[in-house]
């Protein structure tokens, strides 16, 4: 007798699923993102995809009984580096095995270029890599190793895209690493929904997973992302794994950032820079240097900024722009790399509290080399390249600012000062305009300047 098929709606937000289609999620409250899913009405599994794999052999067919968390055997985490530095740092300091990494980034930004090179580093006579294409033939993963001098016989590669096939090469192989590239490809007997579907996504990513974690082998996903950057499909499955990271930047120029916005092994929010190269993704060990390479001198408007990316500080210039708006409508406030809204409100404490009269200008504010900088710590540095840029006076080149900015115009500290400030004196600044509440002890070379508020900073800045 034939299944009945049944539909239901799924959100791709929270998981949650409803009986029929509403414009929005009782749950999480998002608009449009219910999605159809088709279903069995004998349900082979309770637990769609992941009970295929419990049929004996190495992973077992016995179920798990609940232990005192006291009597739990805790393995020592034994982590690999891949020997591209960038990418250890990220991951925590090396994968760890049988961990799961999720990499989603703009299409053509160098998501599989990476992989492939990683796979490569951790391929070995004794363990090699499994590199699952559900996307590229075979013949075209081989011309790109050719391009990219990555040609290894301890890397396998596999066209498959049905993950029960996969689970069985990952159990007889046991390699170093498995990537596939990528999860939107993969599909699973068990869900009766087209591949790419919010089911097929999860149920495919939850087999992958299931194997790998049993086995102790690292994984690594691909994921597409749509056009608001999110990873497509549940967002569930970015829940699912252990490391999320996203790759940016512009596919058509040469750098790239990686960045860690999830991470159940090491640090949160670090990032890496790369530069794609003819032989793929080459580590930039000095990103401070590169991104103040091509500062412009005694420009207006310019300003240098220690920001703190995870554990590393990172000198970025914050560059702005003020025109006069003409009368044509309300000014423009247009923003890259910081958060507009953030930006709308240091205008807001400039007119208040500094008198400006910057409600009739355009105001441009942007982070030189694609990088984004959430931190308050950047609030002080956007606020004087504002005014550097209405009074048309450059700040002095070997200064840095930093300092969260408060409504009433006072200055606030920042975290980790001292890390900062040497990164600065490393490429060759000699002061910092910073709270005067932080006490610490300046670099050698370093000039400290504290001011309390907005008036003493662009005093100290002579912009004022």
């Amino acid at each position: 007798m034939a299944s009945k098929q049944k539909v239901q709606f799924m959100c791709t937000e929270c998981g949650d699923v409803f009986p029929r289609w509403e414009g929005k999620c009782g749950s999480c409250g998002q608009w449009n993102t219910l999605v159809e899913e088709k279903f069995s009405s004998d349900k082979k599994s309770a637990g769609g995809g992941s009970k295929a794999i419990f049929r004996g052999g190495a992973l077992g067919g016995q179920a798990a009984a609940p232990i005192p968390l006291n009597k739990v055997n805790v393995l020592e985490q034994s982590r690999r580096l891949t020997a591209i530095g960038e990418f250890d740092r990220i991951v925590g300091g090396g994968i760890v095995a049988g961990s799961v990494t999720l990499i989603g980034g703009e299409p053509g930004i160098g998501k599989s270029t990476l992989l492939l090179q990683v796979a490569v580093a951790l391929a070995s006579p004794e363990s090699r890599s499994l590199y699952v294409s559900g996307e590229e033939s075979l013949e075209q993963m081989r011309l790109r190793a050719g391009r990219m001098g990555a040609v290894s016989e301890n890397l396998l590669c596999l066209g498959e895209t049905q993950v029960e096939a996969i689970g069985n090469h990952i159990e007889a192989l046991r390699p170093s690493c498995v990537i596939v590239d990528s999860i939107q490809t993969a599909w699973t007997e068990e869900s009766s929904s087209a591949p790419g579907s919010v089911s097929q996504i999860r149920d495919s990513a939850a087999h992958l997973i299931t194997v790998c974690k049993h086995l102790h082998v690292p994984l690594s996903l691909v994921g597409h992302v749509t056009k608001s950057g999110a990873v497509a499909g549940p967002r569930v499955l970015e829940h699912m794994v252990d490391t999320v990271l996203y790759f940016e930047g512009d596919r058509h120029h040469n750098f790239r950032i990686l960045r860690a916005v999830k991470n159940r092994f090491g640090s949160t929010n670090e990032i890496g820079i790369f530069e794609m190269a003819a032989g793929g993704l080459a580590e930039v060990t000095n990103p401070s240097e590169l991104f103040l390479q091509e500062r412009p001198e005694g420009a207006s408007g310019s300003v240098v900024v220690p920001a703190l990316e995870g554990t590393r500080p990172l000198l970025v210039e914050i560059q702005a722009l003020t025109a006069p708006n003409g009368g044509f409508g309300a000014a423009r406030r247009s923003t890259n790399g910081l958060d507009q809204r953030r930006v709308a409100l240091l205008i807001a404490v400039l007119e208040k509290r500094m008198g400006l009269r910057l409600f009739d200008q355009d105001v441009y504010v942007n982070i030189a080399g694609g990088v984004k900088v959430e931190e308050p710590a950047a609030d002080l540095a956007a606020l004087a390249a504002i005014v550097s840029s209405f009074q048309s006076a450059a700040i002095d080149a070997r200064t840095v600012v930093l300092g969260e900015v408060g409504l009433a115009g006072e200055i606030r500290s920042v975290s980790h000062l001292e890390k900062r400030l040497a990164e600065a004196a490393r490429l060759g600044f000699t002061r910092a305009v910073c709270s005067p509440l932080q006490k610490t002890r300046p670099p050698a070379g370093m000039k400290i300047i504290g001011v309390k508020n907005v008036a003493d900073a662009l005093k100290a800045l002579e912009i004022f």
